[in-house]
């Protein structure tokens, strides 16, 4: 009987001590299919584990919608209670970040950020136009999915639909006052202070007091990804790559450009398969590339390069559809690229055409060189062979000369020198 009630105590205490810890994720930069992997995968081990809470410390300018609406997803459909807070003061959960911070359960900023302009924008990164019937369709779409997202938890849906329809912001203060926000908190551990006893809508009560924080760190495959869901790195890397092999090919050997453009390239191929691309930008790149490299080989006065140029610059502008303009391609890097690029083959191009039009200027005699003898060489014998100036000529000899005695031409009759041993 004392066994059973002693193994009933022990049992109560391993719950007590098994406790959920609180779990912290940090969200900063774009909203990508890595930060949408990252975050799923937080709240899994979370739900896995038995935590009390989950934080995702937000700080975005917007993102992909494709990822944002898994992210939604996720944390709509968590089992831990999650909390989404803008912090430090300066952060903002602009254009996408609206839509996740909207989703959370409890939704805290901190004072000195701000939330909204969650407008929709177009594919070359300006915000549709009223009045366009595709326009109005996106901006409908995203209005209703916020304006849900909003009446599902509680909050300000008419200001949430503002956020996307006028592109409407508000500061911690404000959305505070606007019922957008649940909390403001000047740092995590004053979060946690107030959360304390908090009652969500659904009776779930929050003990956060003398519980433990774990900061779910990102894998090195994530994080490696998420510098290479920046469209500006992989394009500088693509052509890095690129370039890297063309100079690799045409000179012999291996060496640094086959090792710092191999590298580059398969970089790139990482990013590339993150980041939604436009397969025709590409081609015209690699169209673009090559026309280049042909009029450096095979110079016509400029008129591959031209092409090269115009198609590289298409290209480049039309690779990546990433809506934002925050988060994608810069055309200052493109613009510094291709021209990098275009002043190198200037150069190489302009080279090669003073060298066809320098007038070539034939060497009449070979009399007074000097050269090595390749075959023994006899008076009276038959023709040997020698090497002057890098080229084997036929040659006969004055006297006795051997293999690899150094010679010098006295005479020439047509295409066959005459030699003598050098003195």
């Amino acid at each position: 009987m004392y066994r059973l009630w002693f193994a009933v105590l022990l049992l109560g205490l391993g719950f007590g001590v098994l406790a959920g810890d609180i779990y912290v994720l940090e969200v900063e930069g774009s909203i990508n299919p890595v930060v949408q992997e990252y975050v799923l995968r937080g709240l899994g081990l979370a739900a896995r584990e038995g935590a009390e809470l989950v934080v995702i410390v937000l700080d975005t300018p917007g993102g992909l919608d494709s990822a944002t609406k898994e992210i939604v997803e996720g944390i709509i459909a968590s089992r831990v209670p999650v909390v989404v807070y803008v912090y430090p003061a300066g952060a903002r959960a602009a254009s996408a970040g609206t839509f996740i911070l909207l989703a959370a359960d409890i939704a805290a900023m901190a004072p000195g950020t701000s939330v909204g302009a969650a407008h929709p924008v177009s594919l070359t990164g300006e915000t549709p136009k009223e009045g366009e019937p595709m326009a109005e369709k996106i901006v409908n779409d995203a209005a209703s999915r916020i304006r849900a997202i909003a009446e599902l938890r509680g909050r300000n849906a008419d200001w949430a639909e503002k956020a996307v329809r006028e592109s409407a912001t508000a500061t911690a203060t404000e959305a505070l006052e606007l019922g957008v926000i649940d909390v403001i908190a000047a740092d995590l551990d004053e979060l946690l202070s107030e959360l304390d006893g908090w009652t969500l809508p659904d009776g779930r009560r929050i003990h956060t007091a003398g519980l433990g924080v774990k900061h779910v760190r990102k894998t090195f495959r994530e994080w490696l990804l998420s510098y290479l869901a920046d469209p500006n790195l992989v394009y500088i890397l693509l052509l890095l790559g690129l370039y890297g092999l063309i100079y690799e090919f045409f000179s012999p050997g291996v060496g640094i450009g086959f090792v710092v453009g191999g590298i580059s390239l398969i970089l790139a191929l990482m990013g590339l398969q993150i980041l939604p691309i436009n397969l025709a930008g590409l081609g015209l790149i690699l169209f673009g590339v090559l026309l280049m490299v042909l009029d450096a080989f095979t110079p016509t006065n400029g008129i591959l390069t031209t092409g090269g140029v115009i198609s590289l610059l298409l290209g480049s502008f039309s690779l990546f559809d990433v809506q934002h303009p925050a988060i994608g391609l810069s055309r200052w890097t493109v613009i510094a690229a291709v021209g990098t690029v275009t002043a190198f083959f200037v150069f190489v191009v302009s080279k090669g055409l003073l060298a066809q039009r320098r007038r070539p200027k034939p060497l009449t005699t070979m009399v007074g060189l000097t050269g090595v003898a390749k075959t023994d060489l006899v008076p009276g014998g038959k023709e040997g062979w020698v090497l002057v100036r890098g080229e084997y000529w036929r040659a006969r000899a004055t006297e006795k000369i051997k293999e690899g005695d150094e010679v010098k031409v006295v005479g020439q009759e047509g295409r066959v020198l005459i030699v003598r041993r050098s003195p």
